[in-house]
């Protein structure tokens, strides 16, 4: 069924009477934009997990319980005579025009490349508009940290500051993880052994850009593999009775190398 400014409307009337002083619910009533913040951030990362999924009836529902998250901080705002959700579309909608001349205007561009370097082109002017005085200022901080890294680097390397290739990318990496290294073994400061590590992950960042490769996606998929693999041992050792617990760290490992194996041999087969 197709979705009417009727239904729009309708759900901004559940979110006003959510928080409606008087009868509306206490719980909404009583949150404000930092509480509710970490809440849209978790809606977003469901609405991805249910893309990785391709679950589709979950993505419905997501994409709603994103929306509905829009919708409570618009109202949240009105309250306070800020903005309001109308006040939001014709922003987003004043934007997406303005930065698709090609569409909605007289300019040409025939590949998604080129869109891709005016996109950035046209962001860079409303940044330098905003009077942001580095080519930094914008990032917002709430990114994941490995994406807001990407983010970084790709701001600087507009300006040339960026390795031309791969190779002194992983120059770098070595250089920093002997830093690691030296500081784990040697230092006496956790602050630095702190420090370095986030340099040796600022440094995969970079080489994950490089590589042309999402590393928030990469590091899911490390961890969805790892998950595998691990309830593939509990499930091999619990058929033969065998705790966990009980177990070796070699005993475990060779358990793991034989989950692994039957992986790639199934891979193989497929």
């Amino acid at each position: 069924m197709t979705s009417s400014a009727g239904d729009i409307d309708k759900l901004l009337g559940v979110m006003a009477a959510l928080r409606a002083p008087d009868d509306g619910c206490p719980w909404d009533i009583e949150q404000d934009f930092d509480t509710i913040a970490p809440y849209t951030i978790e809606e977003a990362y469901e609405v991805a997990e249910a893309i990785a999924h391709r679950d589709m009836a979950a993505l419905k529902d997501e994409l709603g319980d994103l929306l509905f998250q829009v919708v409570y901080h618009a109202q949240m705002a009105e309250e306070q005579g800020a903005f309001t959700f109308t006040d939001v579309v014709s922003a987003i909608i004043d934007k997406m025009i303005r930065r698709h001349p090609h569409v909605f205007g007289e300019a040409e561009i025939a590949t998604a490349e080129a869109q891709t370097a005016a996109w950035e082109e046209m962001k860079a002017k409303e940044r330098v508009a905003k009077r942001l005085a580095s080519v930094l200022d914008g990032v917002t901080l709430a990114l994941p940290a490995l994406t807001r890294a990407v983010k970084l680097q790709k701001r600087a390397a507009r300006v040339g500051f960026d390795w031309g290739n791969v190779t002194p990318v992983f120059d770098k990496l070595r250089e920093e993880i002997d830093e690691l290294e030296f500081e784990v073994k040697n230092g006496k400061q956790r602050i630095l052994v702190e420090e370095e590590f986030g340099d040796v992950l600022f440094v995969m960042a970079n080489l994950a850009r490089h590589l042309e490769f999402d590393p928030e996606q990469a590091l899911r998929a490390a961890n969805a593999k790892f998950e595998r693999r691990f309830k593939a041992i509990e499930t091999r050792l619990a058929e033969r009775g065998i705790d966990p617990k009980s177990c070796t760290l070699a005993e475990l490992d060779a358990e793991w190398n034989a989950v692994k194996a039957a992986e790639k041999a199934q891979l193989t087969v497929d």
